[in-house]
């Protein structure tokens, strides 16, 4: 696996939580949970960008169960391709139907209201797609 940090988005419509990982792909860490509709977005993730210095961008993609296209995936697609416009760090989409679910029940068993934490709700979900696609790049690398 190439050595530096991934940065993982989770869209939504109105919040997107962020996660990077130690340049080593080991450890995942929530970073931020930015306002889909803030003025300053650019911004925000070129600051980012250019703080985390990725090596790569995973993106997660919701689908319905059944493997379907949602809108929610279309505006995730959507959002991959306005990051596009602002860096040439490679972006991938990563499955993440179940990510948002897993993130609220992690809280909620460690005692956290979901309602009171939305914000760090979308960072856990956005660390769990990190995961995701860090064990998927670790696979590849060791299929070969």
């Amino acid at each position: 696996m190439q050595r530096g940090r991934r940065i993982a988005f989770d869209y939504g419509d109105v919040r997107i939580g962020v996660a990077v990982c130690d340049p080593d792909g080991i450890l995942s860490s929530p970073v931020i949970t930015l306002k889909a509709t803030d003025k300053k977005l650019n911004a925000a993730i070129l600051s980012l960008i250019s703080e985390y210095e990725p090596v790569c961008i995973y993106i997660g993609k919701p689908a319905h169960l059944s493997g379907d296209a949602s809108q929610s995936s279309i505006n995730a697609m959507n959002f991959a391709e306005f990051l596009r416009t602002l860096t040439d760090v490679p972006i991938e989409m990563v499955d993440e139907r179940l990510s948002t679910v897993t993130a609220t029940k992690q809280m909620q068993s460690n005692g956290v209201n979901a309602k009171q934490a939305r914000s760090t709700i979308d960072q856990v979900a956005a660390v769990s797609i990190l995961n995701f696609a860090l064990e998927i790049e670790k696979n590849r690398d060791s299929a070969k």
